[in-house]
């Protein structure tokens, strides 16, 4: 070995040796006192009909995430979709332009977040500046079928609706007008929701059909249509002068097992923040109008005296106090939590489920404690859609 490379392996070995010293005078290496980051609590599931979730959610879902309270999974379609899905553990909240229409809704809390303009929409080249709610009564009715009647051309009138009561902007329209939601009408063209709708209109010079002030608020390719001489506007739905409006609600399960989530979500609602986004949206906050609720009444008996239609005005109740879902009581929670019943036992051992009338993958899910998600894994199933009869696997054994 050369003299020079001698001297090479004697450096490299004292600066290994004098680091390893360096090392063991600093003592051992030091763990990090750092506790593990709390995961974020499981997103909220929003599903219900356009007019609540374009008015009210979808502004109000981002600066909730933004604030860092936590996240809202949107699902956009119509009431009674989201209904549905709340009702039966598949979405947290559900979005609803009206309120309950019957008993099988007991289990659900429906508050109300802002008050929206039902507007009659048309195509821009559509002249007819105001119906009177007669007209629209008569429209509504099949007695009016031509613009010339209403001060237009010489054209049928082309009625566009969603059906009622899927969607509950038509509901609360004909409720109002007819003194019931599910008045029949005659409207050929049915549509599952206000968005579709809308884009039906934007094609037809002829067209006419309902949707929401804040659905359509700037789009200048629909024409809102005055009623008795009143425009919908921000300002003509806050003094109560437009009478076709209604309250937009946010629906909970009473006995929802994210009530704390639930809750604090609710409660981000009555900030000032999102008075201002619900009044962006040309909504007016429910807490700010008392007004509107306490006039209910009078108002519905005006509408249904222009009308022409005898029956008896129910008002929507007035909402006095929050409203909050409850986590389950401590029997029930306690019995959940019990040994496996019969049907956990048998979705271990493999078993199979037929489905009868009025299940749904979310209420066997809840049967067979499993999710609604492994289930259509297991059945190679593409839709939450189950047939009567259809032989179902409740375990991935």
């Amino acid at each position: 070995m050369s003299s020079r490379l001698s001297r090479l392996l004697i450096v490299a070995l004292l600066t290994a040796g004098a680091a390893t010293g360096a090392f063991a005078a600093t003592g051992k290496t030091t763990k990090s006192t750092k506790k593990p980051a709390t995961p974020p609590p499981p997103a909220l599931v929003w599903r219900g009909d356009y007019a609540t979730a374009r008015g009210v959610v979808e502004a109000v879902a981002a600066a909730y995430e933004k604030s860092g309270k936590g996240r809202i999974e949107m699902q956009p379609f119509n009431t009674a979709s989201g209904l549905d899905a709340v009702e039966h553990g598949l979405a947290d909240i559900a979005g609803s332009a009206r309120s309950s229409s019957n008993d099988a809704e007991s289990n659900l809390l429906f508050t109300p977040v802002a008050f929206d303009a039902l507007v009659m929409v048309t195509h821009p080249s559509n002249s007819v500046p105001n119906l009177t709610v007669k007209q629209l009564h008569d429209i509504y009715l099949g007695k009016i079928t031509n613009w010339r009647d209403v001060g237009g051309k010489d054209a049928p009138i082309n009625l566009y609706a969603v059906a009622s009561p899927g969607d509950g902007v038509e509901y609360s329209l004909r409720r109002l007008v007819f003194g019931r939601g599910n008045q029949p009408v005659a409207a050929p063209r049915l549509y599952v929701n206000t968005a579709k709708l809308e884009e039906a209109v934007t094609l037809d010079p002829n067209a006419l059909g309902v949707t929401t002030l804040s659905g359509v608020a700037g789009n200048a390719k629909v024409r809102m249509i005055s009623i008795d001489g009143v425009a919908p506007s921000l300002s003509t739905v806050s003094d109560g002068s437009y009478l076709l409006y209604t309250p937009l609600f946010l629906v909970t399960n009473k006995e929802s097992p994210k009530a704390a989530q639930i809750s604090a979500f609710m409660d981000f609602l009555l900030t000032d923040q999102v008075k201002a986004l619900a009044r962006a949206h040309q909504l007016v906050p429910y807490i700010e109008a008392p007004q509107l609720a306490q006039g209910d009444k009078a108002r519905r008996e005006k509408l249904l005296a222009e009308s022409g239609v005898k029956a008896d005005v129910v008002a929507d109740p007035v909402l006095t106090e929050e409203v909050r879902p409850t986590m389950p009581t401590a029997p029930a929670a306690a019995e959940a939590a019990a040994a496996p019943t019969a049907e956990k036992a048998g979705a271990a051992a493999g078993q199979t489920y037929t489905v009868s009338k009025g299940d749904t993958l979310g209420t066997i899910a809840k049967k067979y404690s499993v999710s609604v998600a492994d289930l259509k894994k297991w059945n190679d199933l593409s839709s939450d859609n189950v047939k009567i009869d259809q032989v179902l696997k409740v375990s991935g054994n």
